[in-house]
């Protein structure tokens, strides 16, 4: 694959989402992440992943490219400790050597949280002192950084392009064009862990308190903020600054 850009370290000397999305429109995950790698180097480039369910495949392509790309882990306090130990095979079976457990602000709990019911008061409140905060502390140091949201996955996501701009800095979504069969197909070549939970009907996991089955025929998110009009956490709806 050609070169994108010589790595730099300044965030406006940086090609456009519009034009890293046109040069890699058809390029692998590999392909996308390596071209992240070289756009703004190791040091400014970071993943953020949930360990949930699927995490397994964006993170085993990124440790074959470069297994030292930080990687930021939201811990919210209300994860599944199958969640939390997943966590831990993952870092150990593909050898990752940075990964940051970003918990939220004790202030921001204390003050807006001291019962721990805001989950079902005002979701989206929860949600924003839980992991877009925290996410927004983790991300200051970084000019890109990597998720692994799909098409296929619908809603919001149906139409995400490989790179684009969350209005701070570049975000490139490497398994944008990827399918379910696809994500499948590294699990049983490469022999990844599977989450704890996805054998008991967990297709999507978040917290607890907003995390259900998925009934058979149902999309993978459906168990998600079940009964709300929600469908997102807000770190890919806000700005993250």
């Amino acid at each position: 694959m050609n070169a994108i850009a010589p790595q730099v370290s300044s965030v406006s000397a940086l090609p456009s989402a519009e034009e890293l999305a046109r040069a890699l429109r058809d390029a692998s995950p590999a392909e996308v992440i390596a071209a992240a790698l070289e756009t703004v180097g190791r040091e400014k480039l970071a993943l953020v992943s949930s360990f949930g369910t699927e995490s397994a495949t964006l993170l085993k392509v990124m440790a074959d490219v470069d297994p030292a790309i930080p990687v930021i882990f939201l811990d919210t306090g209300w994860l599944f400790e199958e969640t939390l130990a997943y966590r831990d095979t993952l870092i150990e079976t593909l050898g990752l050597k940075d990964v940051r457990s970003i918990k939220p602000a004790e202030e921001a709990l204390s003050r807006d949280d001291p019962d721990r019911d805001l989950w079902f008061s005002d979701p989206d409140a929860c949600c924003r002192i839980r992991k877009v905060e925290p996410l927004a502390r983790a991300l200051k140091p970084f000019d890109a950084w990597l998720n692994g949201r799909k098409r296929f996955q619908g809603n919001a996501r149906a139409d995400i392009p490989v790179v684009e701009d969350d209005g701070v800095r570049l975000k490139f979504n490497p398994f944008a064009n990827v399918s379910r069969e696809e994500l499948e197909a590294i699990f049983v070549r490469a022999k990844l862990p599977r989450h704890p939970l996805a054998a008991s009907g967990f297709l999507s996991v978040g917290c607890m308190p907003c995390t259900s089955r998925t009934a058979e025929g149902e999309d993978a998110r459906a168990g998600r903020w079940r009964g709300r009009a929600k469908t997102e956490c807000g770190i890919h709806t806000m700005k993250i600054s």
